[in-house]
């Protein structure tokens, strides 16, 4: 088998990308690394080139486009933002002037409206994290036209909407929930990871693959991502998983929500408590204890941080 290039060993990435593409030489990218070092995930050309129409249809980026992309190469979801706009042909700018599309996280879309950066008329793809509805809201209300995904290094696109409330399956994927686990089968999937590397995908005899997220799917085919945590406290004699209850909190009110599980007094049981994300963490005061009990991964599935 030939060996991947690492693209981003190369002094132009982008372009190491275009040239593996044409030769018909796999490349490697690197997951986020946010909870681990990062990896090297091994994937075909074809499986970002492929997704390329979907995205452009969906963006509306051509020719005549000006991408502001403030994120480094080394996330995979800027690197193939920046391969997409060289394929088709649009400019790619590292600010925002004169820019009428960008991909941002949704930190820096945050980041970008409390500057006051001008955003009316720009389609913005906000990735990397969830995108919640109130930051959907403002970023609209400055003028903005909003685009999320969710996906993974490993993956790639999986899930297309407006917010992390709207999501539903990208085009040519399919979805399914296993015991509460995110399943894919995807033309746009990796084929693991580089040699003595190993990471949460996990991959089905059937063509279906996780990376262990949990989530919900509606009857009209909304996905909503709770996490590829596992942490579980009991409560009244029932085992109740951390993400899901963040999930609803999220949900209930805005901003983001925590939850961890403290020992609740007189009793064997592990009560749930949530904060804000902006709270201090950890809180001052007496220590708490290490962590939860953790329930067994679904599925047989290795779980990991989010992405």
């Amino acid at each position: 088998m030939t060996s991947p290039v690492d693209v981003l060993g190369a002094p132009d990435p982008v372009g190491a990308v275009l040239t593996a593409h044409t030769a018909g030489t796999p490349i490697a990218v690197r997951t986020s690394g946010t909870t681990s070092s990062p990896r090297l995930v091994v994937r075909s050309t074809a499986s970002w080139v492929g997704s390329f129409p979907a995205v452009t249809a969906l963006t509306g980026l051509d020719a005549g486009s000006r991408l502001w992309l403030p994120g480094p190469l080394h996330a995979s979801m800027n690197l193939f933002a920046a391969v997409h706009a060289r394929s088709v042909g649009a400019e790619v700018l590292d600010r925002p002037d004169g820019a009428g599309h960008a991909v941002l996280t949704p930190a820096a879309l945050a980041g970008a409206l409390a500057d006051g950066t001008p955003l009316a008329g720009v389609h913005l793809v906000v990735a990397g994290d969830r995108l919640p509805r109130a930051l959907a809201d403002r970023a609209v209300a400055a003028g903005a036209r909003t685009a999320h995904y969710y996906g993974a290094a490993e993956l790639s696109f999986l899930a297309w909407g407006t917010a992390e409330d709207d999501l539903r399956a990208f085009p040519g994927v399919e979805l399914a929930l296993r015991d509460g686990v995110v399943w894919a089968r995807s033309p746009y999937a990796s084929t693991g990871y580089a040699a003595g590397q190993d990471g949460p995908l996990r991959t089905a005899p059937d063509g279906w693959a996780t990376v262990g997220d949990r989530g919900t799917l509606t009857a009209d085919g909304v996905l909503l991502v709770a996490g590829r945590g596992t942490d579980a406290v009991t409560t009244a004699g029932a085992t109740v998983l951390v993400a899901e209850v963040e999930q609803a909190l999220r949900r209930a009110g805005s901003g983001d929500v925590v939850v961890v599980g403290v020992p609740h007094p007189g009793s064997a049981s592990w009560w749930p408590r949530s904060g804000r994300t902006r709270s201090p963490w950890p809180p001052p005061g007496p220590a708490r204890p290490s962590s939860p009990p953790r329930s067994a991964p679904a599925c047989g599935c290795t779980s990991s941080g989010g992405r």
